[in-house]
């Protein structure tokens, strides 16, 4: 779900806390040594996404904050700040190249440097609580 989060809506806060969850407490995220990313560069992006980022000449950067049922990938184009929400079953990450991870969602992707050890330890913060945290399937029973 791609959408625009630039003002405070209710309807669209609503649409997204039931997709990935309400924000954890200051308890969790310090529990967890903080649930937000560093500043990620922007390599490459699926069409809707690239269309929304070729309206500036600034950096394509974003950044992505942990949800207890997924994350949500925010980025800014001319005034507006846009989020990729991603609940953890429709996530899919990749370590493709030296140093760019991919995220996908259905049909949207980011695929982001990672050329530093904090994004390194961020994504994998990323993936070890999706899969602590994901629902029993058939085949573990």
């Amino acid at each position: 779900m791609l959408v625009n989060v630039s003002y405070n809506n209710s309807d669209i806060t609503r649409k997204i806390d039931s997709e990935v969850g309400k924000p954890f407490t200051l308890r969790e995220r310090w529990a967890m040594n903080g649930i937000g990313s560093p500043k990620l560069i922007i390599t490459e992006t699926s069409i809707e996404i690239r269309n929304l980022l070729l309206l500036d000449n600034n950096l394509n950067s974003c950044n992505v904050e942990m949800r207890p049922k997924g994350i949500i990938v925010r980025f800014r184009s001319l005034l507006e700040t846009y989020a990729l929400v991603i609940p953890y079953y429709k996530l899919t990450i990749y370590k493709g190249d030296f140093a760019v991870y991919s995220i996908f969602r259905d049909h949207y992707f980011i695929k982001v440097k990672s050329d530093t050890k904090a994004i390194q330890k961020f994504f994998k913060k990323i993936l070890d609580f999706k899969a602590d945290n994901l629902p029993t399937s058939v085949e573990d029973l």
